[in-house]
Formats: structure tokens, C-alpha cells, sequence
């Protein structure tokens, strides 16, 4: 039997696509619309998308440039799409996110839902200690270790702590 429409993409994924798009605001794209003009038609607007989406026909629109300001007093240009665009971009990041992201590894921060820059960082900074630590430690041990082959009447109880048999007089 031939479907009619070429991509299964259910009207309640477009709906529930503009909640989320709505719950995160944000300004109007090139086209002017804001949330609150898209939400005028909402049904309409909610139908066409998903008649696109669903038809293959779909071709996002351009995105508005805008330059934020950076500290250095240089800007950056950020690209603003339109509510339907926004739209359209979540209902495709819900049906890969659970696809792809099992793929991922887990010290990968990037895109990721849950994970953030500061969590990469902050991972980062665990394992340099942790190296750190494991190092000092590394250093520490050889120290006691030099001194108990030196005074191993002192240090008889550090060898039997650390598993090597030593016994008082052994060195």
C-alpha cells in the first residue's frame, strides 16, 4: 500500500515541537513573525509545516543575521530562523536525538542534551587532578620508599601496609 505522505511524521511530534519552540521564546526570524504571530494561525501554521515536513517538500527559510556584541568590543554574527524553522529543526532533533545519541561517547560535550561546556571543563579540570595527584603520589611513594631501604627498622610497617612482605631488618 503507498503512503501519502513520504515521511512518517505524526501531526502530535509538530505540536508538541512548537511547545517546546514556545517554552524557549526567542525573537522573530527574517520573515518578522514572532511567537505570538505564528500562535494568531496557530492551527494553520502547525498544518502547513507538517504538510512540508511530512511531503519532502520542506526548504528552510533564511535566517535573520544579527551581531552580538563580544567582550572585546569586536561582535559576532548570530543567525535568528523563523518559528516555523525553529519548528521544523526540533521536530528533527527528537527523532535523532534518540537514535544517535547512544553512539556518543561519553566524554563527548558537544550538542549534547544534559551536557554542557562548563561540564566539559570541569570534567577536564577532575582529570588533571586526578593525573596530579596520581603523580605527587607516584613521588611520595618513592620518597618513603627510599628512606625505608635506608632505616628499615622505621619503616617495616609501611612495606607490610603496602603488600610487600617487608619485615623488620629486611632492606
Amino acid at each position: 500500500m503507498d503512503r501519502a505522505k513520504p515521511f512518517d511524521i505524526p501531526k502530535r511530534e509538530v505540536r508538541e515541537a512548537y511547545k517546546r519552540v514556545r517554552a524557549n521564546q526567542g525573537a522573530a526570524g527574517v520573515d518578522g513573525q514572532s511567537i505570538a504571530d505564528f500562535e494568531a494561525d496557530l492551527s494553520n501554521n502547525l498544518y502547513k509545516l507538517w504538510n512540508r515536513l511530512a511531503s519532502g517538500s520542506y526548504f528552510p527559510p533564511p535566517v535573520r543575521r544579527v551581531d552580538i556584541p563580544k567582550d572585546d568590543g569586536r561582535t559576532r554574527p548570530l543567525g535568528i530562523p523563523t518559528v516555523a524553522d525553529r519548528i521544523a529543526q526540533m521536530v528533527v532533533k527528537r527523532a535523532l536525538e534518540p537514535l544517535v545519541e547512544p553512539h556518543f561517547h561519553n566524554d563527548s560535550y558537544g550538542y549534547r542534551p544534559g551536557q554542557s561546556a562548563l561540564d566539559a571543563v570541569g570534567v577536564a579540570r577532575q582529570h588533571r587532578k586526578f593525573k596530579s595527584l596520581r603523580r605527587h603520589h607516584r613521588r611520595s611513594r618513592q620518597w618513603l620508599d627510599r628512606i625505608a631501604r635506608r632505616q628499615p627498622r622505621l619503616f617495616a610497617h609501611w612495606g607490610l601496609l603496602q603488600g610487600r612482605g617487608w619485615t623488620m631488618g629486611a632492606g
